[in-house]
């Protein structure tokens, strides 16, 4: 599908300066760009690629200024704040490339499941009893759907997921390919015999809107009642949350976090890659936590920074930091001085 300048510049509220006529039929980086892409300039570091550019059009802030004496060759298109704008384009030439609907060859969709208008069921996706999808909900090929699942308007469910029975999805829900939602929690219980019995973990995940989760990330099944992703929440890939775990409204969670059972995250918490939290603990919100911390207590304060591991106030652990690399220093220090103190004896 190809767009005019003009037809992008209506779009965008912009104004075009070269030829609106031009026509575009893809995105690209600007140092990448030829006769059929469109790309952006926003930091004006890098006008030097704008005069070597071989993209068809670029959107550029109305403030950015260019050098009379150089030849501008593609068409520009000058709004208010030109990353934002793109941004924009960005989302909708997502939304027209994922623009699926119906039942694709080899699906499987149980009878009494319930499909809301425009959805979209890819091959080989399996869809279980009493399912419940809303309007424009998209379900790539391969995935799974298990019983009495229900996804809200909006959502996207990308090749691969498991969605096990119970578990219930909001609106506008992103889920990336691989992840496991619902599988059973890690509970077990020790025998005598040294052997360990499987606890059953019937309860369920409730994961609520606009939440994104990434690639092969897992949330597990509560043991009795309810895991909960709440409103907001963004999961990077390769994250495991745990069963009976909550993580509050907007909160942000790195790649190869984990998060043990039981633990309640505030709001609007951020915590880095590698992260541990362990279980039955709580985060206060606001808080943020380094790469490769170990939270270890609860974290009470809102708005706080923490690293290390086990896990203390940020500042704190910016001086053992410092103090950790002069300990070769000290020690030789300590000894010189230990030496000293023997001769005068």
């Amino acid at each position: 599908m190809k767009f005019s300048a003009q037809q992008i510049a209506t779009l965008l509220q912009g104004t075009i300066e070269g030829n609106p006529e031009v026509l575009v039929s893809r995105l690209s980086k600007i140092e990448e760009g030829d006769s059929e892409s469109l790309s952006f300039l926003s930091n004006p570091k890098y006008e030097q690629y704008l005069y070597d550019s071989q993209a068809a059009i670029v959107i550029i802030n109305e403030s950015q200024t260019l050098d009379s004496n150089r030849h501008v060759k593609p068409t520009l298109i000058r709004v208010a704040d030109a990353y934002q704008a793109f941004a924009e384009l960005l989302k909708i030439y997502d939304q027209i490339r994922s623009d699926r609907s119906g039942r694709e060859e080899y699906s499987f969709v149980h009878e009494t499941a319930k499909l809301g208008e425009n959805h979209y069921i890819g091959a080989f996706a399996y869809v279980g009893q009493n399912v419940v999808l809303g309007e424009n909900v998209k379900i790539y090929p391969h995935t799974y759907i298990g019983d009495n699942v229900r996804i809200d308007d909006n959502s996207t469910i990308y090749p691969g997921v498991k969605i096990y029975h119970d578990c219930v999805l909001g609106k506008h829900v992103t889920i990336h390919a691989g992840a496991v939602i619902g599988s059973d929690g890690f509970g077990f219980a020790p025998q005598k015999d040294g052997t360990y019995t499987k606890i059953p973990q019937i309860g369920n995940v409730v994961i609520e809107d606009w939440v994104e989760i990434g690639s092969n990330t897992t949330v597990d099944r509560a043991t009795l009642g309810q895991t909960v992703i709440r409103q907001g929440v963004k999961l990077d890939n390769l994250v495991q949350i745990a069963h009976n775990a909550e993580i509050g409204q907007n909160t942000v969670v790195a790649a190869q976090t984990g998060i043990s059972g039981s633990t309640k995250l505030g709001s609007q918490v951020i915590l880095g890659g590698q992260v541990g939290v362990v279980g039955h603990i709580t985060v206060a919100d606001g808080a943020q936590v380094q790469a490769q911390s170990g939270v270890n207590r609860s974290i009470t304060e809102k708005n706080t920074k923490w690293g290390g591991s086990p896990a203390f106030p940020y500042q704190g652990e910016l001086r053992s930091q410092v103090l950790y690399t002069k300990l070769p220093q000290l020690e030789k220090r300590i000894a010189e001085l230990e030496k000293l103190i023997n001769q005068n004896k």
